[in-house]
């Protein structure tokens, strides 16, 4: 039986919006259209699975529910009250709502989150004599309420937790990198599977470990225990698992070796544990090694670098002296590598001593950043 198709939404970070419409795309989706750190599109209740266990850059999946033109504080609450919240939950389940606003409607979103919870919990009770209780942690449902000039939009969270959580990373260093921040670096840095992969800055190894999963084409999600829309009414166990097995069938050999470096014990002993429970100790390897003294191993094959180095932020440095040390070692040691790089120090950049190629503006947390890329040519330029 044809399943019916459906809008959706993924939430993502700032820059990354048009490398998950891409994804999307890629999978199957219909109707994708860019929002601001979003991309609306359509599917069935399969290919919603299949985005959760699939898509890098997606921070969680939403499914609209309700929409509705409201202006006031009163008929926010009066139109909850007909939305048929039964459908969704049933009176054992957990909820939480959160809310997001565009227009002045609440003096802060938690009165609107309480607003919300009202009219959830008396239509229960006028229904069915009972309410469902408030899932503080770990809820089973999660409601997305986003207020803006068009009217009142409520979602449901397909995904749980959220979907840069991928359940490896079980060791973190103090400037960790969002996962889904480091698989957009990854696909924007144009790096193709055929090129040595090096992060000479590894941290606790997330870099290496999203460029693995790509080249591997090994689900991002693949490590996850559960899903939001496990604990939905209308959960098809047998279709879920059809799906992951088939995603599964995708994965491939990555024929390249990527190599980490660290200067740091603790870190490289982080990244090794990192990898390992990613299962992915077969195509990566972390030394321990001050990127200052090495020199590339084979010369003459291009090679691709991206790395995250401190920005002086979390970490003690002094940018100006560290970026140039960086930029006279790819300069000298380096030769036929192209270099992609984030940062949130653009002092930092100043003294790097190259030429930028390209520069892309994105969000390391709250740090306004670049991600910026240098070739480093054999020889002269041509």
């Amino acid at each position: 039986m044809k399943q019916v198709q459906f809008d959706m939404i993924a939430k993502t970070l700032f820059g990354l919006e048009q490398v998950l419409e891409n994804e999307l795309k890629l999978l199957g989706a219909a109707s994708v259209k860019q929002g601001v750190r979003n991309v609306r599109f359509k599917g069935d209740t399969g290919f919603l699975y299949k985005a959760n266990l699939c898509c890098r850059t997606a921070l969680r999946i939403l499914k609209p529910i309700y929409f509705d033109h409201v202006k006031t504080s009163d008929s926010y609450y009066h139109s909850l009250s007909r939305l048929p919240w039964e459908e969704y939950m049933t009176i054992h389940s957990r909820f939480s709502i959160q809310v997001s606003q565009s227009v002045p409607m609440f003096r802060n979103t938690m009165f609107a989150a309480q607003r919300a919870k009202d009219a959830l919990v008396d239509r229960f009770r006028k229904k069915q004599g009972k309410r469902p209780s408030v899932g503080r942690e770990d809820p089973d449902i999660t409601y997305f309420i986003h207020l803006s000039p068009k009217g009142m939009e409520v979602s449901i969270d397909s995904s749980g937790k959220p979907l840069n959580q991928r359940g490896y990373r079980t060791e973190t260093n103090i400037a960790p990198i969002n996962e889904v921040l480091a698989a957009g670096l990854v696909t924007l840095s144009g790096w193709k599977h055929t090129s040595p992969f090096l992060d000479p800055m590894c941290g606790s190894g997330t870099l290496l470990i999203e460029a693995a999963m790509q080249a591997c084409n090994i689900p991002s999600q693949i490590n996850r225990k559960q899903f939001a829309f496990e604990k939905w009414n209308d959960y098809d166990v047998g279709l879920f698992s059809n799906i992951r097995e088939a995603m599964l069938n995708r994965v491939k050999e990555c024929f390249v070796p990527l190599v980490g470096y660290d200067k740091s014990s603790s870190a490289v002993r982080k990244a090794q544990q990192n990898i390992e429970a990613a299962n992915l100790s077969d195509y990566i390897s972390v030394q321990k090694r001050d990127f200052f003294k090495t020199k590339k191993d084979h010369p003459d094959q291009h090679l691709h670098v991206l790395t995250n180095p401190p920005y002086g932020e979390r970490l003690n440095v002094d940018t100006s002296i560290f970026y140039k040390h960086m930029g006279d070692t790819l300069k000298q040691h380096y030769q036929n590598t192209d270099v992609w790089m984030i940062t949130a120090s653009m002092e930092g950049l100043k003294n790097f001593g190259l030429r930028t190629s390209r520069k892309i503006k994105l969000f390391n947390g709250k740090l306004e950043s670049r991600l910026v890329n240098y070739h480093i040519y054999s020889g002269s330029k041509r």
